[in-house]
């Protein structure tokens, strides 16, 4: 018994994971200057390796990426201003394309030090250590916090007489976010939990509840 519910616990996980790798967190993390997208540009920049940073938009943008980072190393030499200036356009330039091959506009460079939440700092730690296992920790807790407390405010109020309206519009008020949450996980695991999609989730949904 232990071993099925660990199981589906490793499971559900799972797509929450996927779930909030889909979502609107993940892009802010992308536009963030203290995010991947930008620490690789600044990498970039600072060895005036291009290969650095040219992985983080598709084949189709290089040759935009590539005059970006050409006038930003023949600026940035001049004067410390005008390095600032300059790396600030490369960043917008790189977030920009990246967020448009996406499929996502682009909303401006965003402070570091933001709160992104727990989840995407502990995937990042995960693959910077190697290790899965307090990744997994957080989101079984997680799952499982979420799951419970909506099932059971819809099996306290799935009973009700058939005739009582009030009391089967307090078990909608419970059920429809129960139901939701449930196809939120599955359709991300469906669609891959990659960028993008979250929208389209939403978009193909079947309930209209």
């Amino acid at each position: 018994m232990k071993k099925s519910i660990f199981t589906s616990l490793t499971v559900l996980a799972i797509l929450c994971a996927l779930a909030i790798l889909g979502s609107s967190n993940l892009f802010a993390h992308c536009d963030g200057m203290d995010g991947p997208v930008i620490s690789a540009a600044k990498n970039a920049l600072d060895t005036g390796d291009m290969n650095l940073v040219l992985f983080w938009v598709q084949k189709k943008d290089e040759a935009e990426l590539k005059n970006a980072f050409q006038k930003t190393m023949a600026v940035r030499k001049l004067n410390p201003e005008a390095k600032e200036l300059a790396d600030m356009y490369f960043f917008e330039t790189l977030v920009r394309i990246h967020r448009a091959g996406e499929g996502e506009p682009y909303t401006g460079i965003k402070p570091a030090g933001r709160d992104l939440g727990p989840a995407i700092p502990a995937a990042d730690k995960a693959i910077a250590d190697s290790k899965l296992e307090p990744l997994y920790k957080i989101l079984t807790d997680k799952i499982h916090k979420g799951l419970h407390e909506k099932f059971k405010e819809v099996l306290k109020k799935k009973d009700f007489k058939k005739n009582d309206v009030g009391a089967g519009r307090e078990f909608i008020e419970a059920y429809v976010p129960f139901v939701h949450y449930v196809e939120a996980l599955y359709d991300a695991a469906a669609k891959g939990g990659v960028h993008g999609h979250s929208q389209e989730a939403e978009k193909g949904s079947k309930h209209k509840h």
